[in-house]
């Protein structure tokens, strides 16, 4: 074989070593995996607790595993300041594997941080990046009303009760100096 044409073949069969990891890629079928949430609309108030519900379906022929379901809050409103971790303290869930047809359901539960209007969602993301596109179920849109309480915890009572008694006892203690 001449000089040439082994060069010749080294280029062949390095364009193929190249080439065969984005042609398998492409052929390899992506999973179909949907996130569905059980309602829609959440109205609460500010710091109350409340929860939902979302699934993951898997629609593919074989079983998904290796899946991370992660729950993310985001503002409406400009200059309102979300932290999610102040939300929920289990914000990533890994997932077991999903059966070819099956699905499994996760609850999220969540306490209200924040005033106004928000939207919550779940995305679910493969731990082996290139396995599977992020998909993100739709979103709930969360309406939290702010709290003015004048009895917070009861404590109305309290508050007024003690500096009327103060000011009854030291108006006892002068007329009694006077009489």
């Amino acid at each position: 074989m001449t000089p040439l044409r082994i060069a010749g073949v080294a280029a062949l069969v390095a364009l193929l070593l190249l080439t065969a990891p984005v042609a398998a890629r492409a052929t390899t079928p992506t999973p179909d995996v949907s996130v569905s949430v059980d309602r829609t609309r959440v109205v609460t108030s500010l710091g109350h607790q409340f929860a939902f519900r979302s699934t993951f379906t898997n629609r593919s022929a074989s079983t998904v595993g290796g899946l991370i379901a992660h729950l993310n809050v985001l503002s409406y409103d400009r200059g309102v300041y979300v932290d999610p971790e102040d939300w929920s303290s289990h914000r990533t869930r890994y997932l077991a594997p999903i059966p070819a047809g099956g699905s499994t359901t996760i609850t999220w539960n969540m306490h209200a941080v924040n005033a106004g209007s928000f939207a919550v969602y779940v995305a679910v993301l493969p731990q082996r990046p290139d396995a599977l596109p992020p998909m993100t179920g739709p979103a709930i849109h969360l309406a939290v009303a702010k709290r003015t309480t004048i009895n917070s915890g009861g404590i109305l009572p309290l508050a007024l009760g003690i500096p009327t008694l103060l000011g009854l006892l030291l108006a006892g203690a002068r007329g009694r100096r006077r009489g």
